[in-house]
């Protein structure tokens, strides 16, 4: 085998397995090298082309979260399974974020389906937190559009992103981990949040 096809195998190797650890990288079957450097830098890098970006207040941080290792242990609980050594279906109950980094390494690429129903920063009350909406200093402060002393740095001090910003830093990691869970023809439902 000559060099040049050698090196064709491995460049395809190192494309797919890409592909398969950051698909959000890819446009047009074509690797995004700013959108790698930004993940692999855990900052956001903003580039001014034709492209759009969804940005918001403190996406940058979230790679180091997504990266960040998982201190947890999964344990079956073999007394309230049924049939537990012969069924290949599994329920976990646990800290979602923790849980898909456990996850990880045994399953990735190979789940067929993930159902989840997520909180919607609708502010009521549930177990689980479902109000993201932060302090409109903090957020300011955060978004660079004013100082610690309060005084503005900025005319156009948007204030609605502190409703959103917090709610997709607590989606954006558990979708991103629960996606490379999937198989190529796996699929992820989300509930649909019905107003009462």
């Amino acid at each position: 085998m000559d060099i040049e096809k050698i090196n064709k195998i491995v460049k395809t190797d190192i494309k797919e397995g890409l592909r398969r650890i950051y698909p959000e990288i890819f446009e047009d079957n074509k690797i995004n090298f700013e959108k790698l450097k930004s993940l692999l830098s855990g900052e956001i890098i903003e580039k001014e082309d034709d492209r759009f970006y969804f940005n918001w207040a403190g996406k940058s941080n979230l790679y180091k979260l997504i990266q960040s290792p998982a201190y947890g242990t999964l344990k079956p609980d073999k007394e309230k399974s049924i049939d537990f050594d012969n069924k290949e279906n599994i329920v976990i109950v646990g800290e979602n974020l923790e849980t898909l980094k456990l996850l990880l390494k045994p399953y990735f690429g190979k789940v067929k389906m993930i159902y989840i129903d997520p909180p919607y920063n609708t502010g009521k009350d549930f177990i689980y937190r479902d109000n993201f909406k932060e302090p409109l200093k903090d957020y300011l402060e955060k978004t660079g559009q004013i100082d610690g002393k309060g005084n503005k740095l900025t005319t156009n001090t948007e204030a609605s992103g502190r409703y959103h910003s917090d709610w997709l830093n607590f989606m954006y990691p558990r979708l991103f981990l629960a996606r490379n869970l999937l198989r190529d023809d796996g699929v992820i439902f989300i509930s649909k949040y019905l107003a009462a």
